[in-house]
């Protein structure tokens, strides 16, 4: 039996895709009834049999801080599928990100020792990569430096990657992978399925950074080939390739048809934008859109390197500009 956590999201709902698709024997946590659609419209995207397929994973309502209801689903299962996270760059999540991602991990990780699973495969995030000195290409050898001003987000993300290490000293065998920005279809309301949503709406500033992508089909499929190999305790970054935002923005206007954006939002413009972000939100106690690390990011030319996963499996990422043109697509006729 196979266990996934995090179903109803991007990743989560394409692996779980995948492996009934394959015919495995799957079980899914979920947190709440209405994320189930994002199962099924992820499936729908790919097949007129989605029901079908949907009704062969047998699903249990359980919160990664619920250890009872965790234990159920941890009953006769050999392999762990850990995609479950909380994703926020906005300061006052900081608890809830903590508690989501380390004690949530944490959780995971000792059931995984408690019930001897075979292997564990963990979901986590290029945000856990340190920065790269003299512009070098970031790698897994990228040392993390803890005194740098990481967001909220990385800095939990990298105390979840601690619990899974700490877990192979306790002998579970492991594997993480930190894919970069994942791109994939049939969940356009949030993540990055927004970004075609918000393309179509129409784009009007580039910005001067870099974005590493991937496609969510590699993902899982690597995510895959690493549980089935006899790789073990080893983390992988999942980056097909780096690019600017301006081919980014660009890219995702044309694949939905839309005029692409041709000026670009300085930093000092960002610089005031994250600003007057953090006044609305004070003001209105709506959701904060533009952080200050998301508006550094948006001006940060930065390059990851996925040399590792490409000699350990011998795999060949998908190209970006057909991955974009395929979800556009998809989009347009949603």
């Amino acid at each position: 039996m196979i266990l996934v956590t995090g179903s109803t999201g991007l990743v989560g709902s394409h692996l779980l895709y995948k492996l009934v698709s394959s015919n495995e024997k799957v079980r899914a946590t979920y947190r709440a009834e209405r994320k189930l659609a994002n199962v099924k419209s992820v499936f729908a995207t790919y097949t007129s049999n989605y029901e079908a397929l949907f009704k062969t994973i047998e699903w249990v309502k359980a919160d990664l801080l619920d250890i009872p209801a965790l234990s159920e689903a941890f009953i006769d299962v050999s392999y762990v599928y850990h995609c479950a996270a909380f994703v926020s760059f906005e300061p006052d999540k900081y608890q809830t990100l903590r508690k989501t991602n380390i004690e949530g991990t944490a959780n995971i990780v000792n059931l995984c020792l408690s019930n001897t699973i075979s292997k564990l495969c963990y979901v986590s995030s290029i945000a856990t990569t340190g920065n790269a000195i003299h512009n070098e290409e970031i790698t897994e050898d990228t040392v993390w430096n803890p005194e740098d001003d990481n967001s909220i987000y990385a800095i939990t993300k990298y105390g979840a990657e601690m619990e899974v290490w700490r877990a192979t000293q306790e002998g579970l065998n492991v594997v993480i992978v930190n894919p970069g920005v994942i791109l994939g279809a049939g969940i356009w309301r949030y993540g990055t399925g927004s970004f075609f949503k918000k393309a179509h709406k129409g784009f009007k500033y580039y910005t001067s950074g870099t974005i590493a992508l991937i496609a969510v089909e590699d993902v899982v499929s690597i995510m895959i080939a690493l549980v089935k190999s006899d790789i073990v305790n080893e983390r992988f970054l999942l980056i097909a390739e780096n690019w600017s935002y301006k081919q980014f923005l660009q890219t995702l206007s044309k694949s939905v048809h839309v005029k692409p954006p041709e000026k670009m939002a300085s930093s000092w413009l960002l610089n005031l934008a994250w600003k007057l972000d953090w006044l609305k939100t004070k003001l209105t106690g709506k959701r904060r859109q533009l952080t200050k690390h998301i508006a550094a990011s948006l001006s940060t030319e930065t390059a990851y390197g996925s040399h590792k996963i490409k000699k350990a499996l011998n795999y060949k990422f998908k190209p970006i500009d057909e991955t974009i043109a395929a979800i556009g697509s998809l989009y347009l006729k949603k």
